[in-house]
């Protein structure tokens, strides 16, 4: 190992395939077809396009019931509403879009289940924001009935956890066992391409010793690409945020542990840079010459009276691991994100045994 990882980390290497409870197989897997990224065909991007489409022969005759709202700027929660509403044209367009986006989603995942790191996967779980509305959990059930149609023995479900939670409680899963002992919290952030979110999760391990019951205590969101800063301002940014949760956490008396979970776009390399997929942060974050877990542990060397501890790794493997207590009764299971582009990874437990 690396001098700077026994630096930042002093417990294991960012981006490891080994982690506490499972064993990271696969994960940020960027498979192609003719037409380019085959994750590019189940996106929240996609699942616009494919909405407008539904809209375009009632646009011509001048009966969208969208009127001309453009699909990218109507929110789930109006699009969940018509679901259930009385404008039958309006539902019947919603569900064609569910039914064409979950063709495409099983189209993908079939690919995926295909692959040798995948194989012999027996659950999925669905996160990302567009598990957060109905019209997500449809798309998502619809595509398990067309894979078991196809007889695929595969589960697919939501991510049980908020995917804003999801992405800082799986941090815990980054941690070694002695952070259970002696603290109560820790700190955890999230990183996307719109916005990174800090909070400090709650192990709760003495209530759960598998980590079931761990919970977002307070979290901080800044939406970056509103700011448009340099790297360098986001790194500022990120470290106060940091800062004001360890100094609420001290007034309510949390004890909270010397270390941070990094969930982060991209490929990470055990010395915690990036080699690929920052693409959509803020300057350029595959730079040989940044490192953002170096950069954290210089601007927060100690948290509490102990030295700073940092694990990153990617950010699809950490909304994952969110779900490590509820997979105990299978042994290979997997995650897909879906977001700006389709997160992935694939996981085997390493104490659990499949009932199957």
């Amino acid at each position: 190992m690396a001098d700077e990882t026994i630096k930042t980390t002093g417990i294991a290497a960012h981006g490891a395939s080994r982690l506490p409870s499972v064993e990271v197989d696969s994960f940020n897997i960027e498979l192609t077809d003719e037409e380019g990224f085959l994750g590019d065909r189940a996106s929240k991007g996609a699942f616009r396009a494919i909405l407008d489409k539904w809209r375009k022969p009632l646009r011509k005759s001048g009966d969208d019931p969208f009127g001309k709202e453009p699909s990218e700027n109507i929110n789930k929660k109006v699009l969940d509403a018509i679901l259930v509403g009385d404008d039958r044209e309006a539902s019947a367009v919603v569900h064609s879009a569910i039914e064409d986006f979950a063709q495409e989603l099983a189209h993908v995942t079939r690919r995926f289940l295909r692959t040798k790191a995948w194989d012999k996967t027996e659950r999925i779980v669905v996160g990302g924001g567009f598990r957060d509305s109905r019209l997500g959990e449809l798309a998502i059930a619809r595509t398990e009935i067309i894979l078991k149609a196809e007889d695929f023995k595969i589960e697919i479900q939501p991510i049980r956890f908020h995917p804003d939670d999801a992405g800082l409680i799986g941090a815990v899963h980054l941690a070694p066992a002695w952070i259970f002992e002696g603290y109560d919290s820790i700190l955890a952030i999230d990183i996307g391409g719109t916005n990174i979110r800090c909070g400090v999760v709650e192990t709760r391990s003495k209530k759960s010793p598998d980590l079931s019951k761990a919970s977002v205590w307070k979290s901080e969101l800044w939406r970056h690409a509103d700011d448009e800063p340099t790297r360098e301002g986001a790194v500022k940014r990120l470290v106060k945020m940091l800062n004001d949760l360890i100094a609420k956490a001290d007034k309510e008396q949390f004890k909270l542990a010397p270390f941070v979970g990094i969930a982060c776009p991209g490929v990470i390399n055990s010395d915690g840079s990036i080699e690929k997929g920052a693409q959509n942060l803020p300057g350029n974050w595959e730079s040989s010459k940044f490192n953002l877990p170096i950069s954290l542990v210089e601007a927060i060397p100690q948290i509490g009276s102990h030295d700073t501890a940092i694990v990153m790794h990617n950010d699809g493997v950490v909304q994952g691991l969110s779900e490590v207590p509820f997979m105990q009764d299978v042994k290979r299971w997997g995650v897909l994100t879906i977001g700006t582009g389709l997160g992935n990874a694939r996981f085997t437990n390493r104490n659990g045994k499949s009932h199957r």
